[in-house]
């Protein structure tokens, strides 16, 4: 019974005196980000708390002695989901797996000082003399710093004079980089390859694309280039330098808080406090002790300098664009993996573009928009110009090769460039949503200022809710371009209505019925058709 005693009170001794060892830096890294999945069509990303998030995996050496060992990866993203965590290569495994808590700071160089020596200088600023002394930590960094010199004990900055203190070591345990650590146990000890793979918090992408049409005006026929870019953010603080980088589109299944599981360490400032000088009694105020400025002139910033500070200031707003070679295109399940194909660096707060699709040739056409007529609404007896509405100008294609196109299309915005005398010129900013390859594209340009239309009810009778007759409907159609048009009308929902239109197709996108006519050039024109309930 002794000896078993004996055992179990050494066990958590050896634990705690376990040799640490620190695995290298990596030698090679791969980054695979994904995007936010509540991030809808028309949403931008979030520079100051990016929702998405990345797999991160990182190949390092690491030599341990014989028996248990705990091995600190440094370096690792502020955002690293610490349970998410798997290290492969080590031959007996992991018994512990920890996160630091405190990132090298001023406080914590005080907490991890207490009680022991360091030496604090003071500089009188009228003459820059300097004196230092040794001097011992005796309170903790969460209030006035006191140490105790040799002429007793003497809170820090409080004398009014600059102090500053110099510490001989690291306390054991502190980085200026997260830490990730693992026990671990070898019985014979060596060197070995090991894998840290990860979830990180603090990343996100979206594509962003660039169409200019090939000619001016809104024809029926289109051609235009396409060029796309994946805008990658990174909001971590730790930079992947060479990395392997991958993007994955798609809307993946998430069901766990990453945010909440990546709280990143902390890097705790040191406040300083100290009593006012005099009477506590009266309150009276801290007497200002005023020294012998420097025989040296001030120099005041100049306008110049104070404009690099500001240029400095707003530095992490550079994006890096690397574009030698197109992101190539992989199927991931689903979902669609896009990786660059060369080497790059992830750099820490930043925004890197990489250009992954290139489509000089794509063909589409231009149809103008009547939406849905309101049969509630009776046809206007004259023409009045505020009946009329403004047609939506569409700029529509098929995702596929023989369209020039025939790649997945992942979730961003597209600025439409048209040519002019002046040169190209921006007509609009538009949102993608997902397309994959074999969908129709459809994309609203905005409202046209040369075709108008009315759409509504002939005669006075209101719809009838039990299909006991036909409803006539009418839109009236002018289009002031000097060449005619394609005219989309949306006659409305094919859930519940029957429709008769003469000689036209009907059509349905999207549960809508759907008629394509031709609007000749300088005309209006009127198209009737018929409507009824499917309700008996």
């Amino acid at each position: 019974m002794t000896a078993a005693l004996v055992l179990c009170l050494a066990s958590p001794a050896n634990a705690q005196d376990r040799p640490t060892v620190d695995a290298s830096a990596p030698t090679e890294q791969a980054v695979t980000i994904y995007r936010d999945p509540n991030r809808a069509a028309g949403d931008r990303l979030d520079r100051d708390n990016p929702q998405g998030f990345a797999m991160i995996s990182e190949v390092r050496t690491v030599t341990l002695p014989p028996g248990e060992s705990r091995i600190r990866f440094t370096g690792v993203a502020e955002g690293m989901v610490a349970v998410s965590a798997i290290v492969t290569g080590l031959p007996g495994g992991k018994i512990e797996k920890n996160r630091n808590a405190d990132l090298l700071s001023p406080a914590a160089l005080v907490d991890g000082t207490l009680g022991n020596r360091v030496r604090i200088t003071r500089t009188n600023p009228g003459t820059g003399e300097q004196a230092s002394e040794s001097a011992i930590v005796r309170t903790r960094a969460d209030g006035g710093l006191v140490l105790q010199t040799s002429e007793g004990f003497e809170p820090v900055r409080c004398s009014g004079l600059p102090e500053s203190l110099a510490f001989d070591r690291i306390p054991a345990g502190l980085s200026s980089e997260p830490v990730f650590s693992i026990d671990t146990r070898d019985a014979s000890g060596g060197t070995y390859t090991v894998t840290l793979s990860y979830l990180a918090w603090g990343f996100d992408w979206e594509a962003n694309y660039v169409a200019t049409l090939a000619e001016a005006g809104a024809r029926d026929k289109a051609r235009l280039r396409l060029v796309s870019w994946l805008t990658l953010l990174n909001d971590n603080g730790q930079s992947f330098e060479n990395a392997d980088l991958m993007a994955v589109a798609g809307t993946i299944n998430v069901e766990s808080d990453f945010e909440g599981l990546a709280e990143p360490p902390r890097a705790r400032p040191l406040r300083l406090t100290c009593y006012p000088i005099g009477s506590t009694a009266e309150g009276s105020p801290e007497r200002r002790v005023r020294y012998a400025p420097p025989s040296s002139p001030a120099v005041l910033p100049s306008p110049v300098m104070a404009r690099m500070v500001s240029a400095e200031a707003v530095a992490d707003e550079v994006i890096t664009v690397t574009g030698s070679r197109l992101a190539t295109e992989e199927d991931l399940g689903d979902l669609k993996l896009y990786r660059v194909p060369e080497q790059v660096t992830v750099a820490a707060k930043s925004l890197k573009q990489i250009a992954f699709l290139d489509r000089p040739e794509v063909e589409g056409r231009i149809v103008y928009r009547a939406d849905q007529c309101v049969p509630w609404t009776p046809f206007p007896s004259r023409d009045n110009a505020a009946d009329f509405t403004p047609a939506t100008l569409m700029l529509i294609t098929k995702n596929d090769e023989e369209h020039g196109l025939g790649a997945a299309l992942p979730l961003g915005n597209m600025a439409l460039f048209e040519p002019s005398p002046a040169g190209d010129l921006l007509v609009n900013e538009l949102n993608l949503r997902d397309y994959a390859v074999g969908q129709d594209v459809e994309l609203d340009i905005g409202q046209s200022p040369q075709v108008f239309t009315q759409c509504a009810r002939l005669g006075a009778a209101e719809p009838d809710s039990y299909g006991e007759r036909w409803m006539p409907m009418r839109a009236r159609v002018t289009n002031a371009n000097p060449h005619s048009v394609t005219m989309r009308i949306m006659l409305g929902q094919e859930p519940g209505w029957n429709y008769r239109f003469a000689r036209e197709r009907l059509q349905t996108k999207n549960g809508v019925r759907y008629v394509e006519v031709k609007i000749p050039a300088n005309s209006t024109t009127d198209f009737d058709w018929q409507m009824r309930s499917t309700l008996r």
